[in-house]
């Protein structure tokens, strides 16, 4: 927990932390080394990710020889499932030893991730590494976000969550890119995961020389919002379902990572099954994050003005479109139109309930609020998974899909109905 030393005041007009040696003020012009520092790690963490979007499912059909859908992406439930739980304990974990310890400890886990899936002799390892990826990701990936909000204040917090989850999905797209160029120069592997070796170095020495601490800008905040001390089960509790608004970002966050996880397993398989190549299904596992990635430049700044409400609403049903029109639009084309589409998407999604969370959430609770919701969002990779395998082995992979798509649409329905209004 913070030290009683740190307490908010005011001298000379600007909100300060007593028991340090310079005023903390929040804002973007404040702060904009430190957030762009942020955001750059957090393109690596993306990258880590993006490792496996276009390679890992094929390694899995072609190398180690898993006929069901279900075995082919067993790797993304054990990493929506790790990633979920962690989620969970990272914001008691950020108040309790500042975020920058939690974020160095998140590239420790993630920097033998490549070298295991290189050396893997087993599917079994494969899966062991997306544990340690889902760590990675729950730790590292909560960490950037939750320091960028910490500094850039209630005023612009849409802003720096689009400009977070715009690089790190921009570099989740470029990595699917290049390792699906790799893997069909190169072979599936070693290759394309030499990338990962050096995103882990890079952002753990980064975050390790140049981070800077944010826990105490919560303090600096509280006297422009509401705030309090609850329990860990009241926050999980109201975070879940107690608030109506909240309610709808959790659900709404885990069928937006249903419909990923689903498309992160099973579409490099669907593609593959249409006869495309590796390299042509590493294009279009690029486009996909990598509109979601940019667009959210624009979408999270739009969240502020517009509100969170309406973007989520939209995007989801923008998101149900495109993932039927995979179906309809049976051709290269269409599917790198859906596939536009589909990030866009996902893109007026993101950023608007991670800003919609950090707005219901009180400061000194905000961190583990944020945990309760990524825990909701990030189970939805292994619920999309799951049931996406078992509906693909049941019914086929086109039935999967499309049923993934109406799921998405009712999504929104729940978010139009349940969200409070002016949100």
């Amino acid at each position: 927990m913070l030290s009683p030393n740190y307490q908010s005041s005011e001298r000379e007009g600007r909100p300060v932390v007593a028991g340090l040696t310079r005023p903390l003020r929040l804002g973007l012009r404040a702060n904009a080394s430190q957030l762009l520092l942020l955001a750059l790690i957090n393109a690596f963490v993306g990258g880590m990710v993006g490792l496996e979007r276009t390679v890992v499912p094929l390694i899995g059909r072609e190398e180690f020889g898993l006929l069901l859908n279900t075995a082919a992406v067993s790797f993304i439930i054990s990493f929506g499932l790790v990633k979920a739980l962690v989620n969970l304990l990272s914001g008691h974990l950020a108040d309790h030893y500042g975020r920058k310890r939690i974020l160095v400890l998140g590239w420790l886990v993630g920097l033998p991730v490549p070298f295991l899936i290189i050396y893997a002799p087993s599917w079994g390892w494969i899966v062991g590494a997306n544990v340690l990826l889902g760590v990675n990701q729950g730790l590292a990936w909560s960490m950037t976000v939750m320091a960028m909000i910490d500094l850039a204040g209630p005023r612009r917090r849409g802003l720096v969550v689009g400009l977070n989850e715009a690089a790190g999905y921009l570099t989740l797209g470029l990595t699917a890119l290049v390792t699906g160029y790799l893997a069909g120069r190169y072979g599936l592997r070693p290759q394309p995961f030499y990338l990962g070796i050096g995103y882990a170095a890079l952002g753990g020495l980064l975050s390790w020389w140049l981070v800077r601490e944010t826990r105490a800008y919560t303090q600096v905040e509280r006297p422009l919002t509401a705030a309090g001390h609850l329990p860990f089960r009241a926050i999980f509790a109201r975070t879940t379902w107690g608030d109506r608004t909240l309610f709808a970002a959790c659900q709404a966050g885990l069928v937006n990572n249903l419909n990923d996880g689903m498309a992160w397993g099973l579409l490099p398989l669907f593609f593959a099954a249409q006869g495309l190549s590796v390299e042509a299904i590493g294009v279009l596992k690029f486009v996909y994050p990598a509109v979601w990635g940019v667009s959210q430049i624009v979408t999270g700044p739009l969240a502020d003005r517009l509100g969170r409400k309406r973007l989520i609403t939209a995007g989801l049903g923008v998101q149900a479109v495109a993932i039927w029109l995979i179906l309809g639009l049976p051709l290269f084309r269409g599917w790198l139109a859906a596939s536009v589409l589909m990030g866009l998407g996902t893109a007026m999604v993101y950023p608007a309930l991670l800003a919609v969370v950090g707005d219901a959430a009180a400061p000194l609770w905000r961190a583990r609020a944020l945990g309760v919701y990524r825990f909701w969002r990030d189970l939805g990779y292994a619920a999309g998974a799951l049931l996406a395998g078992v509906i693909a082995d049941l019914l086929g992979l086109g039935a999967a899909i499309g049923i993934v798509g109406g799921i998405t649409l009712l999504s929104s329905i729940v978010v139009w109905r349940a969200m409070r209004r002016g949100v």
